[in-house]
């Protein structure tokens, strides 16, 4: 098959929806399927270039023997309304131009995050006359909702552009010939939305299993972390966004000061809208016990959580993050770190079931501490739950199985219709 994938992240950028195109594409590639992404020149968060790259019109390049086409976009660092806008729309245009001027596809995959980029498959597979498989990872708009980065209410109901927002969200579901979804709960959501259960599959976020290996502890980041020997060190690994309530963290750093617990450290080792702000506040009044580390390479992520005592995970308190599975979980557990698990619903729901962790109620420091103390009284401090978060992880998320599953259902659509003939069941 020849695939276009519609993808605002790309690697060397590090994230969640990066790392999960990039890895499904390359095994595509293996696969003997051409494959090319359009996406933006790396930039996250900062909004500024990564080293080696310019913000063009085109640029192209060779990963892993994936063909990436970088398009031009409004670049804004991950903060703010406004200028990140500009940003998705503008990858709208240059993706749905761009989509154009590649050689011919089979099938359209378009991923989001964000919302727009959905749309740009829509435009491209509609003007190509080629099926869309539309790849969910967030339900927007609620989650820019949900963690305040967009006007939702007035006197008890939703704001106009909410209205809106909405209103295109349904009609790309119904553009798409396939969505694929990362968790039940985003499953479920949809069929709420009237999306039709046949069209829907789920296919779960994967782990690098050669690249998350369990490992010893690296004695030089555990010192860069602020960590002495027989400290027990509580790291998250991730991005310090708007969604993850990382307050907590400095919350229970100052309430483990306060109680006299010398030999609990913290430390958070990624970058975010929320970041700055987290380290003014540390300033304002330092616990001495937890430190902000910002951004590292994606490669240098297995060597932090293994040297961990115990992996953070994280979201606020709201209703629509009950239906998130984080990846976060996946890559600790594949590591044998023991989980500390501040969310509700399915993720609670998965560690539980997988004995990989510990959970307390999201935003909570005190339940966060209560959750550490019942790690620290256990004779192995976490091992066990570690070794059952490994197999868990071996059991359930190999990326081989599950890129030839997606891989399956991609030939499944293109399988579905004649080559060049659009189906009159894809209204955009």
């Amino acid at each position: 098959m020849r695939i276009l994938v519609l993808s605002h992240y790309y690697p060397p950028e590090g994230n969640a929806p990066a790392s999960r195109v990039h890895a499904m594409c390359r095994r595509w590639v293996g696969a003997g399927h051409a494959v090319t992404v359009a996406t933006c020149v790396p930039n996250v968060p900062g909004g500024v270039p990564y080293s080696g790259y310019r913000n063009r019109w085109r640029q192209e390049e060779q990963l892993d023997g994936v063909h990436v086409v970088r398009v031009w976009t409004f670049l804004a660092a991950n903060r703010g309304t406004r200028r990140r806008t500009l940003n998705y729309l503008s990858y709208f245009a240059s993706a749905t131009w761009r989509s154009l001027r590649v050689a011919r596809p089979d099938v359209v995959v378009a991923t989001t995050p964000q919302f727009f980029c959905g749309w740009a498959g829509v435009w491209g597979a509609r003007l190509r006359r080629r099926p869309l498989v539309l790849d969910v990872r967030d339900l927007w708009p609620e989650s820019i909702a949900a963690v305040g980065a967009l006007s939702t209410a007035a006197a008890g109901k939703r704001s106009f552009s909410m209205r809106v927002l909405e209103w295109l969200e349904k009609r790309m579901y119904r553009a798409a010939r396939h969505i694929v979804t990362v968790g039940p709960g985003y499953a479920g959501e949809l069929g709420a939305r009237d999306v039709p259960r046949a069209k829907l599959s789920v296919i779960p976020n994967g782990v690098e299993l050669d690249l998350f290996t369990p490992r010893p502890a690296d004695p030089e980041l555990r010192e860069r972390a602020g960590a002495r020997p027989g400290d027990f060190l509580v790291g998250y690994v991730g991005t310090v966004g708007l969604a993850h309530g990382l307050e907590v963290v400095l919350d229970a750093a100052r309430r483990a000061r306060a109680a006299g617990l010398a030999r609990l450290r913290f430390v958070v080792v990624g970058d975010g809208a929320r970041l700055d702000a987290l380290r003014e506040a540390t300033r304002a009044d330092d616990p001495g016990n937890v430190r902000w580390i910002g951004r590292q390479p994606k490669e240098a992520m297995p060597a932090w959580l293994a040297s961990l005592d115990a992996a953070l995970v994280h979201l606020t308190a709201k209703p629509l993050f009950e239906t998130v599975l984080p990846s976060k979980i996946f890559e600790a557990a594949a590591m044998a770190r023991p989980i500390l698990l501040g969310a509700r619903g399915q993720a609670a729901g998965l560690v539980r079931e997988s004995g990989c962790g510990v959970c307390f109620e999201p935003e909570d420091a005190e339940g966060l501490l209560a959750a550490i103390g019942e790690l620290t009284a256990s004779t192995d401090a976490g091992g066990g739950l570690g070794e059952a978060g490994r197999a868990f992880v071996l059991r359930n998320c190999d990326l081989d199985r599950l890129a030839r599953e997606y891989e399956g259902l991609l030939a499944d659509v293109v399988g579905a219709r004649a080559p060049g003939l659009a189906d009159p069941r894809d209204p955009v």
